[in-house]
């Protein structure tokens, strides 16, 4: 009998400050809207900041997770999560940073695995760095939405990612072309963009998305995508981020 699993995502881009927490946020609320369970996984081990974003305090993390699979008495994966609401987890990211580099980096596929026979969906943040905790992840997941904003460096940094990927013969990625962040800074037409990363762009999220308040969420600890009034005020983003979900429910890997 074929085990049922879910889909792993990482959320991931060539540099930071692009947006990569507040969407893979996002993303959970849009798949508790489609009454999936969701675990957010903080593989950003150094400035991981899921946790706080989400304002829980957190007793067990990824170290913990970790050293029991490095002597084998590791428990059902729940056992090391913080609930958030009824359809979402967090898996944060070690609450002390001096942690983070005794993860073995060997037990990254086994953690995003266990996680996927648990839940309908993981979502993995990460650090932009391809380090080795990154590279693993990325190996891993069933999916990578490559964030990229209207800006020089970023899109020459994502052009040098792609390539790398296309050379690794990765296909499982998308690109998401994220005007919220900077929505001030027009460098490049839609087109100039594609020329540049030799690449389409999959997904856009508009310049509408630019949270003037996104502090409010946070010091609440809010989903903006959870807001009831999130889909009349950003219709056209609530549009893109379902059908990024929808996309990723019924996509296969390697299409």
């Amino acid at each position: 009998m074929r085990i049922k699993r879910g889909n792993s995502i990482c959320v991931f881009s060539s540099k930071g400050g692009v947006g990569k927490t507040f969407n893979t946020i996002s993303l959970a609320g849009i798949f508790e809207l489609l009454k999936k369970k969701v675990l957010i996984i903080d593989f950003d081990l150094y400035s991981g900041d899921v946790a706080s974003y989400l304002n829980k305090s957190i007793k067990k993390d990824l170290f913990d997770i970790s050293l029991d699979l490095d002597v084998r008495v590791v428990k059902d994966i729940k056992e090391y999560v913080t609930k958030f609401d009824e359809y979402i987890d967090i898996l944060p990211a070690p609450i002390d940073p001096r942690m983070a580099n005794k993860i073995n980096a060997n037990n990254i596929s086994t953690i995003i695995d266990k996680a996927a026979l648990s839940y309908d969906v993981v979502l993995i943040d990460t650090n932009h760095a391809l380090n080795e905790i990154s590279l693993s992840v990325l190996q891993t997941v069933d999916w990578i939405l490559l964030l990229v904003k209207n800006d020089p460096l970023d899109i020459k940094n994502t052009r040098n990612l792609i390539t790398l990927l296309d050379e690794n013969e990765f296909r499982n990625y998308k690109v998401i072309l994220n005007n919220s962040r900077d929505p001030f800074k027009r460098y490049f037409t839609l087109f100039d963009i594609k020329r540049i990363i030799r690449h389409n762009i999959d997904y856009t999220l508009s310049e509408e998305l630019y949270l003037k308040e996104i502090e409010k969420y946070i010091m609440e600890g809010l989903i903006v995508t959870l807001d009831s009034k999130f889909s009349d005020y950003f219709f056209k983003d609530y549009k893109t981020y379902l059908t990024i979900a929808t996309d990723i429910l019924g996509g296969d890997r390697n299409e």
